[in-house]
């Protein structure tokens, strides 16, 4: 499970490449304002003010763990495999810096790829795959 931020134009752009790129077809969606994500948000109080994207492992179950950040972008690659893996030498940098790279960018999201005002809905063939939506 990805949560993501629904408004943001680069994330959204992103869900759509993960979607055109996922082979397995598996990995499901929920926008960081949905009930989903503000249930596992609860579940994970470290989330609270966390505005990023999240890799939700096993969601709901008492095995459930979270990647944020940095890490979460690395797992979504794992997870897309093929030639996505080669960017998985990103591993090699130290998590602060990568995290750090990561805020910076998504300090300026909105400014290099958008805002809507509402989270765009997906489209009839994906829309089983996104929670709340």
């Amino acid at each position: 499970m990805l949560l993501y931020d629904g408004v943001c134009g680069i994330c959204n752009r992103s869900v759509q490449t993960i979607l055109r790129f996922d082979r397995r077809g598996t990995l499901r969606f929920a926008a960081l304002d949905s009930d989903f994500a503000r249930a596992v948000i609860a579940r994970h109080p470290g989330l609270g003010d966390i505005d990023s994207m999240i890799f939700v492992h096993n969601p709901g179950r008492p095995d459930e763990r979270i990647d944020v950040r940095s890490a979460a972008a690395l797992r979504v690659l794992s997870y897309l495999g093929g030639p996505f893996r080669l960017l998985l030498a990103a591993r090699i940098i130290p998590a602060g810096l990568r995290d750090w790279l990561y805020d910076r960018f998504a300090a300026v999201r909105y400014r290099l790829g958008g805002r809507h005002d509402t989270c765009p809905v997906p489209g009839p063939a994906v829309r089983a795959r996104f929670l709340d939506a």
